[in-house]
């Protein structure tokens, strides 16, 4: 099969499950939230797009900030599907073809990281949304790079996790693609849609492993607590 016979195949695919889904969320929302339907479009998404989940250690399920690495935006699939989780991205993700929907599908909490204008509320917006329940997750890097490199975590917004609310904690996540990390990963000057193209028309499958590390005790200094997140989720990639 020709790399755009596959793209076109497994683009076709998502989009019929996300018609489905949509029409499931819809009805189940007369009677809830509907956040299976939303799981479940993520999960099954990232089967089509070739990836095979493997899960490693116990997620808290619920008042916790997940703080992961980050590789591409296959991660939102990946963590979305295995824990349910909302996410914390930047504001520009809003006008991204593809990703922006399924951006709006995991409920994420859009950030504008460069208005320091804007961080009190952002703020908020992040409190109330760890007090929903929900799992969130926070990308921390804030960006992505060439997947092998874990790029310095940036503590800005964990300001709201120092001290953590009453009853949440934090829980770091470590994204694993094992030997297809360099092919999936998106790079620093790779435009959106080149990198879905190659990533979604690749051949074969990629093995994500997610590993769920013990949850990080409370602390109230936000640097101290990236770089804690930090080491833990690049001794846990070194060992992979």
């Amino acid at each position: 099969m020709s790399r755009k016979v596959r793209t076109g195949w497994r683009v076709g695919r998502v989009l019929g499950l996300l018609l489905v889904c949509l029409g499931g969320y819809g009805v189940a929302r007369l009677f809830g939230p509907g956040h299976w339907w939303k799981r479940t479009f993520l999960r099954t998404a990232g089967r089509i797009f070739g990836l095979d989940l493997r899960i490693e250690g116990t997620p808290v399920s619920r008042n916790v900030l997940l703080v992961a690495n980050h590789v591409s935006w296959l991660d939102i699939l990946a963590i979305g599907g295995a824990a349910g989780a909302r996410f914390v991205s930047k504001a520009e993700v809003a006008d991204w073809p593809v990703i922006s929907l399924i951006a709006r599908i995991g409920d994420t909490v859009l950030v504008e990281r460069q208005s320091k204008r804007a961080v009190r509320g952002q703020a908020d917006q992040l409190s109330a949304a760890l007090i929903e329940g929900r799992p969130v997750v926070l990308f921390p890097e804030g960006t992505t790079g060439d997947g092998r490199t874990l790029l310095p975590f940036r503590p800005a917004l964990l300001a709201t996790v120092t001290p953590p609310p009453p009853g949440v904690v934090v829980q770091p996540v470590a994204i694993d693609y094992g030997d297809a990390t360099t092919d999936i990963a998106w790079p620093d000057g790779e435009s959106m849609g080149a990198n879905a193209a190659r990533v979604i028309g690749r051949p074969g499958r990629i093995r994500a492993t997610i590993r769920f590390l013990p949850p990080l005790p409370p602390i109230d200094d936000r640097k101290a607590l990236a770089a804690a997140a930090q080491a833990a989720i690049a001794e846990a990639l070194s060992r992979a």
